[in-house]
């Protein structure tokens, strides 16, 4: 498949559970030099209610930051963008509305991403942006919504993990009138320390030689930090230095008494919950210090991003994996693989599926069709559908699993209109295009033999789809002729004609 050339300037936006971040850069002699930031604390989390709908003023506060970000996108002319959506916007139900709205601000579609796919993208910013170091290493990200923990050496990770709590929900359920008690703060810290212990034994047994912590709530520890001195200069964390800063906070015992240099007052009414994570993060992992780090979940999307444009995509290395882990027939994958991109490049101007996706999807949806035999032979598609939707597969979103899973399983048998209907537009119509294609790509190679299939034309025109095979080859392949009646029927059902001569 074919490259794109990496566009001059490029953007990330991450839409946080407390903050939208904005980050734009130029790509220049293998390099990305950051050229403009931007930042609003929008507190979306503040406006999920119990039923887990967003709140109409916490959207509104949403679409004006991203109709703000959208003009000076379109201002700086960034060529490729790439928008995120973290904790809050995987619990909301019924976003849909939402994100088009968020679309059409932004001018660029919102993918949301799994706490683990958001944990692999924060190592990923913050090990662009250290110092390399021998050794491994521990990253500490405390978001709104959610708190990653990720070991990784280099650029590569070896452990992450996404705890449901951040200094938004914290804050709320513990200190929401601003008063803070020590009977609070321990209160607080043990929800967070419930938190931890499930993961403690898996992150100590692997340990690293140096500890990173990434956005808001350590970042602002660390400047209040700096700003005392006392020979702490770059604000490393230690755990004396957290808890003597407890301890002031427990002595102004409201937010409104605070004073702090170098809390802003945008942080400060989410600060007691994200200290005290960042208080039982330290104690139960056993931290001796931490470096505050400046890159975070954004640049980690700017680096991916380059990768996705040149050899080092996260997602072609996680279907790798799929493929490795549920031992996939590698020549067979690729019979069908070549197979459902040649006809993909004749059917793609009528149907139109120009979108590179397209094609990077078909192809690994040929990869990884035939996973579900390592389950069961029987309903094998229905299988690797499952496994594909609710694996940890780094660098993709969501919705990209989503269509992964859905065009896999409806690669053979009855196709299921109904899990098409749950893919966002245009994809729940371009999957079932993709889906077509892929099916006659396994049909042709379902005796799975290695001499290469005739010349076949293959003509699309609306939902009517013609094959062309020489004279005399279906005479000769009466299986394949029979298989092709059966598919003329399953797809007479959900609305396509498939002629065969």
């Amino acid at each position: 498949m074919a490259r794109s050339p990496i566009p001059e300037v490029i953007a990330a936006v991450d839409l946080g559970s407390n903050s939208f971040h904005m980050v734009v850069a130029r790509y220049s002699h293998g390099q990305l030099v950051i050229v403009d930031r931007l930042r609003e604390m929008v507190r979306l989390a503040a406006g999920l209610d119990e039923q887990g709908r967003l709140e109409r003023a916490a959207v509104e506060r949403a679409i004006e930051c991203l109709e703000r970000f959208g003009q000076r996108l379109a201002d700086m002319k960034a060529a490729s963008v790439r928008a995120v959506g973290t904790n809050t916007l995987r619990r909301a139900r019924r976003k849909g509305a939402f994100l088009d709205r968020a679309r059409v601000a932004l001018g660029h579609p919102i993918d949301i991403i799994s706490g683990i796919e958001e944990a692999r993208l924060v190592y990923l910013g913050v090990a662009h942006t250290t110092p390399s170091e021998a050794g491994r290493r521990l990253v500490v990200d405390i978001g709104g919504g959610s708190t990653e923990l990720i070991v990784g050496e280099g650029l590569q990770t070896k452990k992450l993990e996404s705890l449901y709590m951040g200094c938004v929900g914290m804050s709320s359920a513990f200190f929401n009138d601003g008063a803070v008690t020590e009977r609070r703060m321990k209160r607080a810290r043990l929800a967070a320390r419930l938190e931890l212990r499930p993961v403690e034994v898996a992150f100590k047994s692997l340990g690293w030689a140096s500890a990173a912590g990434s956005s808001g709530t350590i970042r602002a520890v660390g400047e209040i930090l700096r700003k005392r001195g006392n020979g702490n200069h770059d604000g490393t964390i230690t755990p004396d230095a957290l808890e003597a800063l407890i301890e002031d906070v427990l002595r102004a015992g409201h937010l409104s008494r605070l004073k702090l240099d170098g809390l802003s007052a945008e942080r400060a009414p989410v600060f007691f919950g994200g200290l005290a994570i960042l208080a039982e993060v330290f104690a139960v992992l056993g931290i001796e210090k931490m470096r505050v780090a400046d890159g975070a979940l954004r640049e980690g999307l700017l680096y991916d991003m380059v990768g996705r444009l040149t050899d080092e995509d996260a997602r072609v290395r996680s279907v790798r994996a799929m493929q490795a882990r549920y031992h996939v027939d590698l020549a067979q994958a690729e019979r069908v693989e070549a197979t459902a991109l040649e006809f993909l490049r004749r059917a793609a101007e009528p149907w139109d599926l120009q979108d590179p996706f397209a094609e990077v999807v078909l192809a690994w949806a040929a990869r990884l069709h035939e996973i579900g035999l390592d389950v069961s032979h029987s309903h094998y598609h229905k299988h690797g559908a499952y496994l594909i939707e609710h694996a940890d597969m780094p660098g993709f979103a969501q919705e990209e699993q989503r269509i992964l899973a859905c065009i896999v399983g409806a690669h053979r048998r009855k196709i299921h209109a109904d899990a098409l209907e749950d893919l966002n537009q245009p994809w729940h119509t371009k999957a079932e295009y993709l889906i077509v294609l892929l099916r006659l790509a396994v049909l042709l190679h379902r005796g799975r033999s290695p001499i290469a299939l005739p010349e076949i034309d293959l003509r699309a025109k609306g939902r009517t789809l013609e094959l062309g095979f020489p004279k005399g080859w279906l005479d000769d392949h009466p299986l394949t002729a029979a298989d092709l009646e059966h598919e003329i029927d399953y797809l007479k059902s959900v609305g396509f004609r498939l002629k065969v001569a």
